[in-house]
């Protein structure tokens, strides 16, 4: 596919549509195409055994399909082949909560094209009387996840336009510690990620979920560059959470603007991977491309990623 001259994504916007694109994803429009075509005793391994995998978060794919007028489910094979030419390892969708045989599904296409079941991302909504459902519809789903080889589950608690209350955040985390316990027992990891309405004031949120939870029912997908906008500095992260980490999202930003590809630029990561070695930090990473209003768009997709690979075997060492 050519490279884009242009995008009118704002940064509001680029939030707007992950999520958006999480819940289509959920409600099976996305891999329901697929149907046609710790330290927890329950893991086999430790973190600091764990072998070294590099994946790539189908958003950024999406991203540039719809800007070329393309739909990324109807090109979905292309992608995972290229993915694998990329030299990664993996592929991170969404979990299909409403459809969860959808997930055995893309699966099963992974495993054609030669990647592994390593990870899935979804959102949901914890914080009010509807989180012990949602605890119990994605527990159900990950249960074929597992069956098909996956080990951590990704989560976003939903936002709601506000900070939540302390009520609504104890709720919250009462429902996380279920969850992760739940996935414990199929032998899954929990990770939360962030996105910003988490970083508000102080990155409340993103504090008292992790401060209110013990690491082994609760661990963190440490995506660096949400961090990085949301006011955090990524070490001192690392410092105080790096034992949770259960996967990693990279990104780059240059000048506060999401980078085409995961290069040099606002963060320094290579000071993050010397701490990722140092303390034998999970070593799952996941490269997430995204666009935003202000990308400058030089190269194809795949030329990108390409790059973002190199980026990862040259400062992260695998």
């Amino acid at each position: 596919m050519s490279a884009l001259n242009s995008v009118r994504q704002s940064r509001e916007t680029a939030e707007f549509s992950r999520r958006d694109f999480i819940t289509r994803a959920g409600s099976g429009l996305l891999l329901g195409a697929f149907s046609a075509a710790t330290g927890c005793s329950s893991l086999s391994v430790s973190r600091s055994s764990q072998p070294a995998l590099v994946g790539s978060q189908l958003y950024g794919w999406g991203q540039y399909y719809e800007q070329a007028g393309k739909k990324m489910s109807e090109h979905m094979d292309e992608i995972l082949s290229a993915i694998r030419d990329c030299g990664y390892d993996y592929a991170e969708s969404s979990l299909d909560l409403n459809q969860p045989e959808n997930n055995t599904r893309f699966a099963e296409r992974c495993r054609n094209k030669g990647l592994r079941p390593v990870s899935l991302y979804t959102g949901a909504r914890l914080h009010d009387d509807k989180a012990e459902q949602t605890v119990r519809r994605i527990f159900d789903a990950a249960k074929m996840c597992r069956a098909e080889g996956y080990t951590v589950i990704n989560c976003n608690p939903d936002s709601i336009g506000r900070e939540k209350t302390d009520q609504e955040l104890s709720a919250q985390v009462a429902a996380l510690r279920q969850l992760g316990s739940d996935l414990n027992e199929l032998g899954l990891r929990l990770g939360i990620h962030n996105d910003m309405p988490e970083m508000r004031n102080r990155a409340r949120e993103f504090h008292y979920n992790f401060e209110n939870t013990e690491p082994g029912l609760v661990g963190l997908c440490d995506d660096v560059d949400w961090v990085f906008r949301g006011g955090l500095r990524p070490m001192e992260v690392l410092r105080q959470y790096g034992d949770r980490i259960v996967s990693w999202h990279l990104r780059q930003s240059r000048n506060g603007i999401w980078w085409e590809d995961l290069d040099k630029g606002d963060i320094d990561y290579d000071a993050v991977a010397r701490y990722a070695r140092e303390h034998g930090l999970t070593p799952r990473y996941t490269v997430e491309l995204a666009i935003e209003n202000g990308t400058r768009i030089t190269r194809s997709v795949v030329e990108n990623h390409q790059r973002s690979r190199e980026f990862v075997r040259k400062v992260f060492g695998t």
